[in-house]
């Protein structure tokens, strides 16, 4: 059976925790902590393993004075009628002691920061009969997206599985809608399907909602955010054919 591919506009559409940052507990110092969230349409994964440690200085040694030499003092010639001089005392000077300046301490940086992105599938929308479907007859709808996303990452020595599952709200044109977690299909067994009352040319609008979790070290956690993305597509209905018969 030939299935006309349609031209989809995809429109990626940002519902996140904006900026989200990943948290500095204690315990990233020991091990790994990993968050996945959602910014611009895609999903983040942030890993932090380490930590800062603080690195006191070893005080320095006291500064040793230096050796106060005396001048040596020559006694001028002494005159006959002249009581010769007292010599002059001279004391060695008493070095003052000195006290280490103490030193703040460093900080030492021994961590490791990694952070991915990952984006998801766009979807593309068919629908069945694909050339100028009729009035109050049925049409068939589906989408090529897969009806989950999974994806295993190793961020800063760790491995993290991420999974997520789409959900779709089809909006047919005509002011009606549809919420579901079908992908739909082409007919006989598709369950995706939407009768048109009258002609006209319509736009079909599927927007798919994609949330799960994230699972690290045995402990699941759900994502933060969701991804939404829009899909666009054109249909014309048309009236049937009528006949007159004598």
């Amino acid at each position: 059976m030939k299935i006309t591919q349609l031209i989809v506009v995809s429109i990626l559409i940002s519902t996140t925790s904006m900026n989200t940052p990943l948290a500095l507990a204690e315990e990233c110092q020991v091990s790994a902590c990993v968050d996945v969230y959602t910014q611009d349409g895609k999903i983040i994964i942030e890993g932090r393993k380490g930590g800062t440690t603080a690195v006191t200085p070893t005080p320095t040694d006291k500064a040793t004075p230096k050796k106060v030499t005396p001048k040596k003092v020559t006694p001028p010639p002494v005159k006959k009628s002249v009581a010769p001089p007292k010599p002059k005392v001279t004391t060695k000077a008493v070095p003052k002691k000195s006290t280490p300046t103490p030193q703040p301490p460093v900080e030492q940086t021994a961590s490791l920061n990694d952070r991915l992105i990952k984006a998801l599938p766009t979807a593309g929308v068919a629908y069945q009969p694909e050339y100028e479907p009729l009035v109050d007859v049925p049409v068939f709808m589906w989408t090529d997206l897969p009806t989950s996303f999974m994806t295993q990452v190793k961020i800063v020595g760790e491995i993290v599985d991420v999974a997520l599952r789409p959900s779709f709200t089809w909006s047919f044109g005509d002011g009606t809608f549809l919420s579901t977690t079908d992908v739909g299909g082409p007919f006989p067994d598709g369950k995706i399907k939407h009768t048109y009352s009258n002609p006209g040319t319509y736009l079909i609008t599927l927007i798919s909602t994609w949330n799960g979790t994230y699972t690290h070290n045995a402990q699941t956690r759900a994502i933060t955010g969701t991804v939404k993305t829009t899909s666009i597509v054109t249909i014309t209905v048309v009236n049937s054919p009528t006949r007159f018969k004598n």
